[in-house]
């Protein structure tokens, strides 16, 4: 096994994330499995290079694999039995993102032996794990042979209305209640 971390080159954003696209590009072949974390949506310190890295990283897998997988920032933490979270029901509070990437690297130790030398190694190592056991259940294996906080993400990635449904009950969203009663002030001529 080999780890390298891919970064891309270049001083300007848009050559970085070529050059990022260019060196996956390099890394794929046909027929791998490939699992690539989601969009930190909510994360505090997302940003547009993030983005911009995470979509080089799709088009990549896109143009030589096809198909892969998606795990979200918190599946991802859940595989490794990590939460952002901390004390108890009532009063949790966020831990640091340092503080939650360190945790995620101590437990790939912990699970698999592997001492990932920086966050992103330690990512990549659980997202890969990920594609390796959804992977094997697609191809049979039974998912109760996981972990039941493994298991439960390979079930919300494989089948995600599913495991909606096995959630708690949520107040329908603005969606579900409809369309927004607003009135049209006179002076406006466009609402957008």
């Amino acid at each position: 096994m080999t780890a390298k971390e891919l970064t891309g080159a270049g001083a300007s954003t848009p050559r970085k994330i070529r050059t990022l696209h260019d060196e996956v590009l390099r890394h794929l072949q046909k027929g791998d499995n490939v699992c690539i974390e989601g969009f930190a949506l909510d994360a505090q310190d997302t940003n547009k290079v993030s983005s911009g890295n995470n979509w080089a990283a799709r088009l990549a897998a896109d143009r030589i694999v096809g198909a892969f997988e998606v795990a979200a920032p918190g599946q991802l933490k859940k595989f490794v039995d990590v939460s952002e979270w901390t004390g108890v029901k009532g009063s949790k509070k966020r831990l640091p993102g340092p503080t939650v990437k360190k945790l995620v690297q101590q437990a790939v130790e912990r699970i698999w032996g592997f001492r990932a030398p920086t966050d992103n190694i330690a990512d990549a190592y659980v997202l890969a794990r990920i594609a390796e056991a959804l992977h094997a259940v697609k191809a049979g294996r039974d998912p109760a042979t996981y972990p039941d906080y493994q298991r439960e993400v390979l079930e919300s990635i494989i089948d995600p209305d599913s495991a909606k449904k096995k959630g708690k009950t949520k107040k329908p969203g603005a969606a579900a209640r409809g369309p927004a009663k607003r009135a049209q002030k006179t002076e406006q001529t466009i609402l957008f």
